[in-house]
């Protein structure tokens, strides 16, 4: 099984989606060792001062003006999070805590929190164990850190509450912990609140994000180089030359994927009864424009993760010098501003995807192709209601769009009066991330009939490639009216799977 090393530098995409999805183990690196005995060291001198220092001898948030006598250090760090605690509503999925426990360890081991060795072994001992805190979906503002889903990660840490273990049966997690031979940790001066204070919940589902939306907008362009191909279009708008004069990154690049689908099609550039069409639609035209700056954005987000990954959040923390400093790295906003953006992003290229589909479906401006792509049409309704479905999914991504991270509400007695609500922005990006897969699973669906109802003309040996491909998976294609949702679930598979991308690839090489 694959290994992760955490060191004092941060860590990367891949080593979050490992772990997370992946189950990697963790170990901790020699040099992470000893820069948190040292930054340990510091918060213990610290401690022995009759001087406040916030989260070390000091409560917390708008209680912070109260000083802790040494007596009640260990009590005020288990009440914290014990306290903090305090999420409600469905569990959050296991990639996601997986992720969220992974990045707290991350910042953990870059020596600037004050935490003990021990307890980031334990860390690292859990999730190598497979225990999977119970983290409930409404406890975060993206302020102080993702609080309420660190605190329910922390409480398994101590051995309380819920867990999940790895045969995915919900059991306490003191049970847990000592199947696998894991003492519970016993906190001590400010690791309770250095185990609760970060942005990993937001940034791991950034993260993640990242990765699906990579391999959909590689879909997205295969998905419209079959629609242009079914509705007779020109490739002549994909030409080099002609973007070359926008150049947009992102545009370029999915501009060439079309070209390299299409390479080969012996639908490109026909007109129906020899009219000529000087232009296509918006939606065939503009297909590289649109996914391209969507693929600007993930640019922009992954610098955004890049960095995030590579930072220590805590608050306050322990500096080079020695210093322990009350800090607002803890503010979820430059996360929570790109997962927004992402929505975006994502609903404007379901949308477009969505008018394809529906152009191929009317016989007014479909170019020869039956009304619904019907077998029968009357007697047989043909894809008229996938499209509902799709155009449903479409309005839902559009109402998704709306940024969280654009809303604040104050908290802890005004003290936290500013915060990102990154955490919702990140669970509604989630929910974007799959109705953009259904989206572009019912244009493949539509697309490959109308391919196939062009009789006569061959497409594209890659389009040919994904054809055949999606009715390996199961997905049947144009005849009578059939129970549809069955084969929509398999082109969402399929897409899903990233098994589109893969039939394309093998014929046109890697797509950009």
């Amino acid at each position: 099984m694959h290994t992760v090393v955490v060191g004092t530098s941060g860590v990367t995409a891949s080593d979050v989606l490992a772990v997370a999805r992946d189950g990697a183990r963790i170990e901790l690196s020699g040099d992470a060792v000893a820069a948190l005995a040292a930054a340990r060291g510091i918060v213990d001198a610290l401690a022995a001062k009759p001087e406040p220092v916030y989260g070390v001898s000091t409560g917390f948030g708008a209680l912070a003006t109260r000083h802790i006598s040494p007596e009640l250090r260990a009590q005020l760090q288990r009440n914290i999070v014990r306290s903090h605690a305090a999420g409600m509503g469905p569990r959050v999925e296991r990639e996601v805590v997986r992720a969220l426990m992974f990045l707290r360890l991350k910042t953990v081991c870059s020596g600037r929190t004050g935490v003990r060795p021990e307890v980031a072994q334990t860390m690292a001992d859990v999730l190598n164990a497979g225990i999977t805190p119970v983290v409930h979906e409404y406890g975060s503002l993206g302020c102080s850190g993702d609080l309420a889903p660190l605190s329910h990660c922390a409480l398994t840490l101590m051995g309380e509450g819920d867990a999940e273990g790895p045969d995915g049966v919900v059991r306490p997690a003191g049970e847990l912990l000592a199947e696998h031979g894991i003492a519970p940790v016993a906190l001590r001066e400010k690791e309770g609140l250095a185990l609760l204070n970060g942005t990993d919940g937001m940034l791991g589902m950034l993260v993640m994000a990242l990765a699906d939306l990579d391999m959909l907008y590689k879909s997205a362009d295969i998905t419209a180089a079959l629609s242009l191909e079914a509705l007779l279009g020109t490739d002549k708008v994909l030409a080099p030359e002609l973007h070359a004069i926008r150049p947009h990154p992102g545009q370029g690049a999915s501009a060439a994927n079309m070209l390299a689908v299409l390479e080969g099609s012996e639908l490109t550039g026909h007109h129906q009864d020899d009219a000529p069409r000087v232009q296509d639609a918006y939606s065939v035209r503009c297909a590289p424009q649109v996914a391209g700056a969507g693929r600007d954005t993930l640019a922009h987000a992954r610098l955004v993760a890049e960095r995030e990954l590579a930072s220590a959040v805590d608050n306050p923390v322990v500096l080079p010098d020695g210093r322990v400093e009350s800090n607002g790295n803890f503010h979820g906003a430059p996360v929570a501003y790109v997962l927004d953006f992402l929505a975006i992003a994502v609903a404007d290229l379901a949308s477009i995807a969505e008018r394809r589909t529906d152009r191929l479906l009317d016989k007014n401006r479909s170019h020869g192709l039956p009304p619904f792509l019907a077998d029968d049409a009357g007697v047989d309704s043909g894809l008229m209601i996938a499209q509902y479905t799709q155009a449903a999914l479409v309005s839902e991504l559009k109402r998704l769009a709306v940024p969280a991270s654009a809303d604040s509400i104050p908290s802890s007695a005004m003290q936290e009066d500013h915060v990102s609500m990154g955490w919702s922005a990140a669970r509604k990006l989630r929910t974007a991330v799959d109705n953009l897969t259904r989206v572009l699973a019912v244009e493949l669906y539509a697309a490959s009939r109308a391919v196939e109802l062009r009789e006569g003309l061959s497409p594209a040996p890659a389009t040919q490639a994904a054809i055949t491909a999606v009715r390996k998976a199961g997905v049947e294609g144009p005849g009578p009216d059939r129970f549809l949702a069955p084969d929509l679930a398999a082109a969402d598979v399929f897409v899903r799977e990233g098994r589109l991308v893969a039939a394309v690839e093998a014929v046109t090489g890697p797509l950009l």
